[in-house]
């Protein structure tokens, strides 16, 4: 037996954590890109939520210090609420985790620069009037790229767009026997090739400014009808002018800055006016290419994300379909777990509602018909439930005008000299035919002798294993089965025993798994509460697989039993799917 003590002892908390870690990778490590404030903060809260649920229990049991344990307790508990929901919100969203991160997702559309005169055209792609092919990846059977610079005697090749009227070649991966086309600098007089984008049937784009109309070589003098702009700065409407770095009045500017004074293709020897500084021998800074010699699939060119552009992450880095779908799930779990917590802590803290029953007993005499006991259990004071909230519990017992109170265990959570203050307005319970007590498990854990002794004080009837008569029916109460622990347990026949079996007989007693001994003894009516009805949702499968029944009214054999699910709370101060209750029994004659 010791041996399995140990085994649970281990077992308990190490799944405790591992529910912990889990909650944490889906909530804080999940939704973070690396080590960071973020995460930082999350794991601080999963460290320091744990810890303070484990201080608040042990406080409590240990009888610490009452302020040690009021400190303790509002942030450990519900930490204990929050961690269960956090648990529950995050299974839930398994479900849907693999269904958003598996939705197909939305082609992105290319920039475009829009429509010309002769066409719209594609700054990612050239195009020509026989056939089109990707100047980055895209290849030709008749064409080959040189990566970095060089003429062909019969090939024309722009830097910036353009293309002729037979063909487009690639100017990274394709080549043609006829053509060599240069990202860089090399050209040629009958065909035209574009490395970035557009083309005109009748000329040659520059990428660095100008397009010309009719001729290659030609100084740029503004746009053609039928030229395709630049992707980079368009045509420029001043001749000469180039957004990056000019261009030759003779000739058509050299991406690399050289110009040729009255052939196009030859090499570069003479610096333009403002030559741009790149050199001649090494390919562009951010190109996208394809292996040499390998013919690609694609047909157009993926244009660079600009900076700043919509939806990038910090870093520049454009969050991943998987941590977009972690952080919305994260976000949706979490908001769904504090509503319920904040919504079930609100209902406990505003008081327990009323509710009204009544049960028909074969024994009650016709004079009894109507009267009202005021059932409340499970008031719990301690660290969080003071004493305005047992005021609340009063007022409420009160207001409903009872015949008679009572009050069936689990008073308190603490011991006299603790809350012996906060217990006090149960000295203005008032009914017509008293209030009367019985043990909870809870009391045996705070001093139930010395709370005993307190209640009478207070002008309650402890019913320690007793019986009195009422002038309508008897009442009897028993002590709680967890007084078997310092002998004081449950004693049926001494409160039933020797009693006239002709009057109904109502039975107080803390747990509902004490209704086999009641009806055994002839009892007509047992009021009960012990089970909370559950507290936090799903506890109540918990609570039936424990009790008879967990809540509300239920016959067992002639005897019937009612459960009250309690006016405060233990633990947590939070209820979900089982509101506390102040029950008002109404007993109702069915002899004549």
């Amino acid at each position: 037996m010791v041996i399995v003590f140990a085994l649970v002892a281990l077992a308990v908390p190490a799944v405790v954590a591992g529910l912990h870690w889990y909650v944490w990778r889906r909530l804080v490590r999940d939704t973070t890109r690396g080590p960071g404030p973020a995460r930082r903060a999350g794991t601080a809260v999963f460290v320091a939520g744990p810890v303070l649920m484990v201080g608040a229990l042990v406080a409590e049991r240990a009888g610490a210090p009452f302020w040690l344990q009021r400190t303790l307790a509002w942030p450990g508990f519900l930490w204990m609420a929050l961690a269960l929901y956090l648990l529950l919100a995050v299974l839930a969203t398994e479900v849907a985790r693999p269904l958003l991160t598996r939705l197909p997702r939305r082609p992105t559309a290319p920039p475009t620069t829009g429509p010309t005169r002769a066409g719209a055209a594609s700054p990612a792609a050239g195009s020509n009037r026989a056939a089109a092919t990707s100047p980055v990846t895209g290849s030709s059977p008749d064409s080959v790229a040189s990566p970095v610079a060089g003429s062909s005697p019969d090939a024309d090749a722009s830097p910036a767009g353009g293309s002729n009227r037979a063909a487009a070649t690639s100017p990274v991966t394709g080549s043609s026997p006829d053509s060599v086309a240069s990202p860089v600098a090399g050209s040629s007089p009958d065909p035209g090739a574009s490395p970035v984008c557009g083309s005109s049937p009748d000329a040659v784009g520059s990428l660095v400014g100008g397009s010309s109309g009719d001729a290659v070589g030609s100084p740029p003098s503004g746009p053609s009808p039928d030229s395709v702009a630049s992707p980079v700065a368009g045509s420029s409407p001043d001749p000469g002018t180039s957004p990056v770095g000019g261009s030759s009045p003779d000739a058509v500017g050299s991406l690399v800055g050289g110009s040729s004074g009255d052939a196009v293709g030859s090499p570069p020897t003479h610096p333009s006016p403002d030559p741009v500084a790149s050199p001649p021998t090494h390919p562009s800074p951010d190109p996208v290419a394809s292996a040499p010699g390998r013919p690609s699939r694609g047909t157009g060119v993926q244009a660079a994300e600009s900076p700043g552009t919509a939806g990038a992450a910090p870093g520049g880095r454009e969050p991943t379909r998987r941590l977009v779908v972690s952080r919305l799930l994260a976000g949706a779990a979490t908001t769904a777990a504090v509503a319920t917590v904040g919504h079930g802590t609100y209902g406990v803290l505003k008081g327990p509602r009323v509710k009204r029953v009544t049960v028909p007993l074969a024994k009650l005499p016709r004079a009894a018909h109507g009267f009202r006991i005021a059932v409340v259990s499970d008031i719990h004071l301690g660290p969080v439930l003071g004493r305005g909230f047992a005021q609340r519990v009063v007022d409420t017992v009160n207001a409903t005008r009872p015949d008679l109170i009572a009050v069936v265990g689990d008073l308190v959570d603490g011991s006299v000299k603790d809350l012996g203050p906060a217990a006090a307005p149960l000295a203005r319970l008032s009914a017509r035919h008293g209030a009367y007590f019985v043990t909870g498990n809870h009391e045996y854990f705070s001093g139930a002798e010395q709370w005993i002794e307190e209640v009478r004080d207070l002008g309650l009837h402890p019913l320690q294993n007793a019986r009195t008569e009422l002038p309508y029916f008897d009442l009897a109460g028993v002590n709680d089965v967890q007084g078997e622990s310092e002998g004081q347990g449950p004693d049926f026949a001494r409160a039933l025993d020797d009693r006239d079996p002709a009057r109904a007989c109502v039975l107080l007693a803390h747990q509902p798994v004490q209704i086999h001994e009641a009806v055994r003894h002839g009892v007509d009516l047992q009021l009960s509460g012990h089970t909370h009805g559950g507290q936090l949702w799903p506890g109540s499968l918990l609570a039936a697989a424990a009790n008879p029944t967990v809540a509300g009214l239920d016959r067992y054999g002639d005897t019937q039993l009612y459960v009250s699910r309690g006016a405060g709370a233990w633990g947590p101060p939070t209820r979900v799917g089982a509101p506390s209750d102040v029950t008002v029994i109404e007993l109702a004659a069915k002899r004549a």
